[in-house]
């Protein structure tokens, strides 16, 4: 039975200082998924940069408000951010499968079984999807917290074995990150309460934080799945995580077990 991955690259890991996409680092993250299917991992690519993506691609002269950026930026940097990953991935010779998807389809009924039906016959026939939340209709209410909401889900969904969510910072730390003598927390038992460590504070590029990866971590590794944050600009990373993993800097969230 292959080991099935969800990898959630946040914004923070795929866009630069000026606001920009960072394909030096998408090109990076594509090489060490690859990696992963190359020795057997079935993985599913959670990831946002639509927005960085499509804020390079298109100069607007007028002002926008928040939601009318977010509608047309991400409306055109979805195409380009998956065109890349596209070609990325052909070096390899790994075809990709767009998936777009809203809060609702994870209600039990119809739409629930029917994405997780595409993404299962997707899985089974070597193609690895691509998942973003569809920011051209999702606004308010309808929207994800953020993709780490929406990468737990997938995770649950797809019954995965591990969720991955890579990030600009190691892990979660028992202090300030920022001060020499704070230490990462490197595991978490079942049912820890981590909440004294963790701020509520947004990412630079992203709606997310450690506050909402820590939120996912403890929901999904409830039920049965282990969840690792680590930091997606770190060389090498998805790959230190399988061959390194004592000497590579994360904090793992141990999953609940059945009998717990």
């Amino acid at each position: 039975m292959k080991q099935r991955i969800v990898v959630k690259i946040g914004s923070n890991v795929l866009t630069r200082s000026d606001g920009k996409l960072d394909v030096t680092r998408m090109s990076a993250l594509v090489d060490q998924i690859a990696w992963l299917r190359q020795r057997g991992y079935e993985v599913i690519l959670v990831s946002s940069g639509a927005m960085a993506s499509g804020r390079g691609e298109l100069k607007v002269e007028h002002s926008l408000d928040s939601v009318e950026q977010r509608q047309l930026f991400s409306a055109v940097g979805q195409v380009k951010l998956v065109g890349l990953y596209y070609d990325l991935f052909r070096e390899f010779g790994i075809h990709v499968g767009q998936v777009l998807t809203m809060k609702e389809n994870f209600q039990p009924g119809e739409q629930f079984k029917n994405q997780r039906a595409c993404m299962t016959v997707m899985l089974e026939n070597g193609v690895l999807p691509i998942v973003n939340e569809n920011d051209t209709v999702s606004i308010t209410e309808l929207m994800f917290t953020d993709n780490d909401e929406l990468s737990g889900l997938i995770a649950e969904m797809m019954q995965a074995d591990t969720l991955i969510l890579l990030s600009n910072i190691d892990g979660v730390y028992n202090g300030h990150p920022d001060d020499p003598q704070s230490e990462i927390i490197r595991s978490v038992k079942p049912g820890t309460d981590l909440s004294q460590y963790i701020k509520e504070e947004k990412s630079a590029f992203g709606r997310g934080g450690m506050h909402s990866k820590y939120t996912t971590a403890s929901r999904v590794s409830k039920q049965g799945i282990r969840v690792i944050i680590a930091n997606g600009e770190r060389d090498d990373i998805l790959i230190d995580l399988i061959e390194r993993k004592e000497q590579t800097p994360h904090t793992e969230f141990e999953p609940l077990s059945p009998l717990s």
